[in-house]
Formats: C-alpha cells, structure tokens, sequence
C-alpha cells in the first residue's frame, strides 16, 4: 500500500546532514577569509612550510634519484657507500669529479635544483669566502673556480651559489631552507607544549580557585620575575645543545603566557546556570572542565597562538645568535645573523637573514590579527 495515499501515514523525514563546521564556525571561517591579508599570510606561510618539510629534495649534496649499471638508486634516501661506485670511502661524495664521471658514463643522476646541504662546503668558490651571489659576478669570474673555467661541465645553474656563500663556503640559500625548517618546526613543538602545560595550569586555578588558585598564583608570579634570558644563557651553556635540550629549557617558562587567559574563562564560567546543572547532575569535574569550560576557554587561547610562535621563533633566533642555541654548524637564522655582523664586507649575509625572518614574523602576525578578528564575538555572532 503507497504512503501516500493514507494522510494517516507520515513519511519519515531523514535529518539533515551535519556538516564538518558548525555554524558559529563557519561564521568565524568567513570571517577569518574577510580579512585577505592574513588569509593569504596563512596560504603563503603554509606553502613555504611545506616545502620546507621537503628541504632535501629542494637543496642537498646528493641526487635525487640516480641510475647506475641498469640498477635505479636513491641516494637522497639511501646511504651507499663509496664502493658501490669503485671508491673505497664509507660515504659517497657525489659532488666528486671521479664519482658524477662514474655515473654518467654508466647511467645517470637528477639533481635537486640547488646541489648544496646546509653543510655542503663549495670548493669551487672562485676567491676565499664569504663569495657573493653569482648573479653579481660575471660568468667568467663565477667559473674560475672550477679547472676548466667558463667551459667547465660543472658550471651550471645547479653548482651556482643563488644568494652567495658564508664565511665556511657554505650555501646561503641552502642553510636558509632548513633554517627555515628548523625555526617553525621549533616553535611550532614549543607553543604546542607550551599550551597544553599552560592551559591545564590555568584550567585547574580557574576552575577550583580557593588555595589552590591562591598558591599556584603565587607560584607564577615568583617563576615568571625571574630573568629568563639569563637563567636561559646559564642552562644552555652548562647542558649540551640540542633542539629537545632547548625546548625543554625554554619550555620552563614559555608556558606561563597562557595560564592567565585560560583562568580568567574558567573563573568567568565556573558559576554559569549550565556548570552548576551539571554538577547537580553527578558530572565529575574533569569531565565538566574538558567538555563544557574548555572549549570556550580555548577560544581566547588561540588568539594568541600565532603571536606565541612568532616569539618563540624570535627566542631561538636570539639565542642562536648569542651562540646558545642549536649546536655548532646547525642551519640557523641566528647563526646566519651573527655572520653577517662579523663580516660586514659581506652584506648578502646580514640582508639574507633579515628579510627571511622579517618575511616570517610579518606572516605571522598578519595571520594573528586574521584570527583575532575570526573568534571575535562581535563580528561572529552579530
């Protein structure tokens, strides 16, 4: 019998389908793509953190990918030693005459658009280091340095220096690339950490208030007057350097930031007609701050997301220029910087690093401001 010829039958009516954003963020979606110049900031930032991610297939001192007696290699991936080749070393120098001749007469090689590591050393640089961009010397003083001059095989775009070379014969440009890499990837781990120490700090004082909140407050404001460069400069030169040695030093006192905001929302909210109902309810308090006072607690927090991580890339910058920072010979803008202030004969050092770091933080702010005007109550919910 059809449905529809008895009224006395309804039709079920499927629910609609729930889509990945809720409307309130939807709305903060539109009003994050409104303002386009830290709409396109995330788009461009991201671009170059991706491509950062690939630094070895964009800069190193191996091929790509090689073939070599009928047999595909992957030296970017794969270590093969020397002796694959003829040789006798345990690593292959691929950027040797001996070794490309090798391979080239017995298959072949595709190179990565620049054929420097950030710890590559050119000894094909046409006076002593540091050497200027190639495109600021003519072709025949570019190819001096190789034995048969401009008619030299290995003169190519691959083997140039784009933005020059450092006081160690080391590629500008490669050393930018991981430094690059090195530097996000840094404060992206320390404003993650840093976060989740923090707001977990500001939850509990929020939330319980009393002599907890009392002496945890305490507790901050005798941790946070402390000189944290100093103390920072002390501990750096007493341990190792290492990346995880220095996010866990900063990590000591970057996440001090993020208490306050998150215990002002939780002492706001803590009173609110729903919280008290839930408790009524028999909810048990972790349940109630981690399902109804943190989400909104965290829509405060990530305001300052992007300003945490622009600082925290500026702290390792700093540090890195005090010679505190990653261990000797690591790619670092910081690094970068210090050489440019020692070799002022060389000014592409000093410039390379500045516009790379002012390029960074502008993004970042620009996609702070876009995300402050996103969670914007007064533009997400008019």
């Amino acid at each position: 019998m059809d449905a529809t010829a008895n009224p006395a039958v309804a039709t079920p009516v499927k629910p609609p389908r729930k889509g990945l954003l809720s409307p309130t963020n939807i709305r903060r979606w539109r009003n994050f793509r409104a303002n386009g110049r830290g709409y396109w900031s995330l788009w461009l930032f991201l671009l170059l953190f991706v491509l950062s991610l690939f630094a070895e297939f964009l800069a190193n001192d191996r091929p790509i990918i090689a073939s070599y007696k009928g047999e595909i290699l992957f030296p970017v991936l794969i270590d093969y030693p020397e002796e694959k080749f003829g040789g006798f070393l345990a690593e292959t120098d691929y950027r040797s005459s001996v070794i490309a001749d090798e391979i080239n007469a017995n298959g072949w090689m595709i190179w990565p658009p620049v054929r420097y590591s950030y710890r590559s050393v050119n000894s094909n640089i046409p006076h002593s280091a540091p050497t200027p961009p190639f495109w600021l010397m003519t072709k025949e003083e570019r190819c001096s340095g190789y034995p048969q001059g401009v008619n030299d095989p290995a003169c190519t775009l691959g083997n140039l220096n784009w933005l020059g070379t450092d006081d160690q014969a080391r590629d500008v440009l490669a050393r930018v690339i991981y430094g690059f890499r090195i530097s996000v990837l840094f404060g992206l781990a320390l404003t993650i950490c840093s976060a989740i120490i923090g707001v977990a700090a500001g939850a509990v004082q929020g939330y319980f208030g009393g002599w907890t909140d009392l002496l945890l407050q305490r507790f901050i404001e005798i941790w946070s007057s402390m000189p944290v460069l100093y103390i920072l400069l002390i501990i750096a030169a007493i341990l190792p350097p290492g990346f995880f040695v220095l996010l866990g030093i900063m990590l000591l006192f970057s996440w001090v930031g993020f208490v306050g905001v998150v215990r002002a929302e939780f002492l706001r909210a803590r009173n609110f007609e729903y919280v008290r109902a839930a408790r009524a309810l028999g909810v048990n308090n972790r349940t109630i701050m981690w399902r109804h006072l943190l989400p909104n607690a965290m829509v405060a927090t990530l305001t300052f997301l992007p300003f945490i991580l622009s600082g925290s890339i500026t702290t390792l910058t700093s540090l890195d220029f005090l010679g505190f920072g990653m261990p000797p010979g690591s790619p670092s803008l910081g690094e970068m910087i210090a050489q440019g202030k020692t070799n002022l004969q060389a000014p592409w050092l000093g410039l390379t690093a500045f516009f790379t770091m002012s390029i960074m933080l502008s993004l970042l702010i620009f996609i702070g401001e876009a995300v402050r005007d996103a969670f914007d109550p007064r533009k997400t919910f008019r």
